[in-house]
Parts: structure tokens; sequence; C-alpha cells
């Protein structure tokens, strides 16, 4: 397969396989299964790896879509914030810096599932594919950062306007055709992902319970039937 069939498989068609199948997934895992849009915490059988994992995890991954986010909707906006070196730097280190973070609690997530056996055995492999699939997304990211600096800016430039040809259903992929191989390895992980989503726990991302925001603290006690004595 020469290359620009396989751009034209990875960066065309496959964007809008993958999306077709999140959506049609979605829909119909919630119709059909709807109690099964859950995390399914197992924070009940271990609890102190479970926060120091957790914790970390969500912080960077959720700065980290932000950034991505904010690059998508308003990349002149980014391209003239990156326009003072210094203010360049600071958003560069700041995104490595929530890529790190994320790397970090994912791994801790990771080893919690490997090292405790209460956990381990109602990890299906389903959460195995996506621990892979995210750590791939995560260390991608983070080597992109690191060795094609300047990431916010090329995003910006030439990610956006690929990502706008989607929506028009025009699929601009020149954009992408001389990027790296890690940028676009990291692109095809993540419609992978979003392919992936509806049939792993990430679907509780969109029934996130927000009231738990700002409701107060829930007291929970735990209420049990004393034994009865012998006689």
């Amino acid at each position: 397969m020469s290359s620009t069939a396989l751009d034209l498989l990875l960066f065309a068609i496959l964007p809008y396989v993958a999306l077709v199948v999140f959506l049609l997934g979605t829909v119909g895992r919630y119709w059909n299964r709807p109690f099964s849009y859950s995390s399914y915490s197992s924070q009940f059988l271990e609890n102190r790896f479970h926060f120091w994992a957790l914790v970390p995890f969500h912080y960077g991954i959720l700065t980290v879509l932000a950034g991505h986010i904010v690059a998508f909707l308003v990349p002149r906006g980014i391209l003239l914030w990156n326009g003072q070196p210094l203010r360049l730097y600071i958003l560069e280190a700041s995104a490595l810096a929530a890529g790190l973070l994320t790397l970090v609690g994912l791994v801790a997530i990771t080893v919690r599932r490997l090292g405790e056996p209460k956990v381990k055995i109602v990890t299906s492999r389903m959460d195995w594919t996506v621990y892979t699939l995210l750590m791939l997304q995560v260390v991608t990211g983070v080597l992109v950062a690191i060795l094609h600096p300047w990431g916010s800016s090329w995003f910006a430039a030439a990610a956006t306007p690929y990502l706008l040809s989607l929506l028009t259903f025009n699929p601009a992929f020149s954009f992408l055709t001389a990027m790296p191989f890690l940028v676009k390895l990291h692109i095809v992980n993540a419609f992978v992902l979003i392919g992936v989503f509806p049939f792993s726990r990430l679907v509780h991302i969109l029934v996130v319970p927000n009231p738990y925001l700002w409701r107060r603290p829930q007291v929970v006690r735990w209420y049990r039937r004393p034994s009865r004595q012998p006689i």
C-alpha cells in the first residue's frame, strides 16, 4: 500500500468509521444497558493507592484535553499567544507537565491493577485494552512534546484545519502527510480510542455526576446486624 493510500485510510476513512461506531455503540449501550454507564469503581476494594493514582491522572488528562480543545476552538489566539517566546515556553512547559502528570497517574493505575489481587480479578480484557491504548496515547503525546516541540503552534496551524475539514466532510489529510511518525501515531490512536469508547468503562465520562461538585458531603454509615450469640 502506498503512503498516500495509507494516509487516506488512516486520516480520511478511519475518523468517520470511529465516529459512527462511537455514536451507534453509545446509543445502543444506553438503550439496552443503561445501568452499565459506570466506571465500575474499585475504590471499595483498595482506596489509598486508588487516590494517589486517579487524582494525578484525572487532573493531568483534563488539563491536556482542555489545551487541545482551546487550540481547536481559537487557533489564531494560540498563535498570537505564542508570538512571544516567553509565553510560548510557559505554554509548552505547562502542557508537558500536564502530560507527565497524566503518565504518572496512568502508570500508578496500571501498577495498582496488576499488584492488588482484589482489583486485578475485577479487571476485564476490555479494561486492559483501554489501558494499553491510553498508555500509548499518553506516551506518544509526551514524546511528541519532547522530540517535536512547539506543538501548540503546529497543532493550531495544521491539526485544527484538518479537524475542521472532517466536520465539513472534506478531509484535508494533506495537512498531516508531512508530520512525523509519532504525531501520526498519536492521531490514529486517538481515533481508535474514540471507536473503543462505547464498549469500555470510559462511557462514565458522559454521565459524570456533576452535582458532586457542589452538593454537601454525604455521610455513609454501614449497618451490620449483630450476630446471634450461642446459648
